[in-house]
């Protein structure tokens, strides 16, 4: 039997938890309370919990693949992207109906037309204001998703060396650095609404945002082919978690102090996806003090993050309609206690109703991503 430290990384748990309270936060602040002083500078830069998810997706996906690439048995598409529909698509269809069908849900914002968001091309010229615009970011996961397992397959078809992956990875990096500056140029310094464009040609553009994902995607690489520097990589936690939380803060400053400055747009993004990189790789080293690190509550809230970043800004709109016909504004003690506790429990509902029968079902009838029977059972 598997020890359950060797199972389960309770240091990726704290970041999972971490990227969710951040987004959490900062979605009450600019669509709840209306006031980027609700939670100070956490509130303000809460935007990048999103980036931390795509950091631990890169990683998490990625080790998926390549492991499994690696294996007697090797990679399996059919089973990969089963089991990836299984786990994002029953929760997004559930809070995608809800959409639809009760406005108020969606604070009567107009919605794209449905198919774009069954197609998850939703983040593609995305425009301030759109009802469930959170989902931007996971369109981009799922187009993540969809292209990964293909291209890491092509090249193990095409025997390419390990090197070319981590040339297209730096090319990927320095790519979106040079397309972040032009669009920049372009749309965002030369126009009189510049933060219009920023959001629709950059911030929600699937090319401008693929930094944290490639710095996952990465540390995967790395653990995977390159076993030997892994070893000696992680055995110097402590030295790592320093330098992501220095590296991070660096970042956060520079997009505090201006966020849609050309050095933020342009250096900003790769900058927050080493810091992240460097907290990952801490948290999946010995001796780092972020391993083993238990926080109350942060499983839970690791467990149910997916869920709670998909349900949280409806619940939280009609919560604080609510709550102001009692008497209680969004920037009361009341009312924010109580809509950050409805959050977390509208999450946990809609883990524990919809995700986690799903899960039921991806573990009985594809459990691996390898090339095996997909609908296999054990004998009677």
């Amino acid at each position: 039997m598997t020890s359950s430290r060797s199972t389960r990384v309770h240091g990726l748990d704290t970041l999972r938890a971490l990227a969710v309270t951040l987004v959490v936060l900062h979605h009450y602040t600019l669509f709840v309370s209306n006031d980027d002083d609700t939670f100070g500078w956490v509130g303000r830069i809460g935007w990048a919990g999103v980036d931390l998810f795509f950091a631990l997706s890169g990683y998490l996906i990625g080790n998926q693949i390549f492991a499994a690439l690696a294996s007697k048995e090797g990679l399996s598409l059919k089973h990969f992207y089963a089991r990836r529909l299984l786990r994002t698509l029953p929760n997004f269809w559930v809070v995608l109906a809800i959409y639809f069908l009760w406005p108020a849900f969606g604070e009567d914002a107009p919605l794209l037309p449905l198919w774009r968001y069954l197609s998850f091309t939703q983040n593609i010229g995305l425009e301030p204001g759109t009802g469930f615009s959170h989902s931007w970011s996971l369109a981009i996961e799922e187009q993540f998703y969809l292209l990964l397992p293909a291209l890491a397959m092509l090249g193990a078809a095409l025997r390419l060396r390990i090197s070319m992956a981590w040339i297209v990875i730096g090319g990927v990096v320095i790519g979106g650095m040079l397309l972040r500056a032009w669009l920049w140029s372009a749309h965002v310094d030369a126009h009189k609404y510049g933060i219009y464009f920023y959001y629709k040609l950059i911030y929600y553009s699937s090319l401008c945002r693929l930094d944290e994902l490639v710095a996952g995607v990465a540390l995967a690489l790395l653990k995977n082919r390159h076993p030997q520097a892994w070893a000696a990589l992680t055995r110097h936690g402590k030295l790592w978690l320093l330098a992501g939380l220095a590296v991070t803060a660096l970042a956060f400053w520079r997009f505090l102090d201006d966020r849609y400055g050309f050095a933020p747009t342009v250096f900003g993004y790769p900058l927050l996806g080493l810091g992240f990189g460097l907290l990952i790789l801490a948290a999946l080293s010995d001796n780092s003090g972020l391993r083993e690190l238990r926080i109350p509550g942060a499983a839970g809230l690791a467990l149910w993050s997916y869920a709670i970043y998909l349900s949280h800004r409806g619940v939280s709109a009609l919560g604080a309609q609510v709550l102001s016909t009692l008497g209680y504004g969004p920037q009361t003690t009341v009312a924010i206690v109580s809509l950050l506790a409805l959050s977390v429990l509208a999450g946990w509902l809609l883990y524990r109703l919809v995700e986690t029968p799903f899960m039921r079902l991806r573990e009985r009838y594809v459990p691996s991503n390898q090339a095996r029977p997909m609908f296999s059972r054990a004998p009677r």
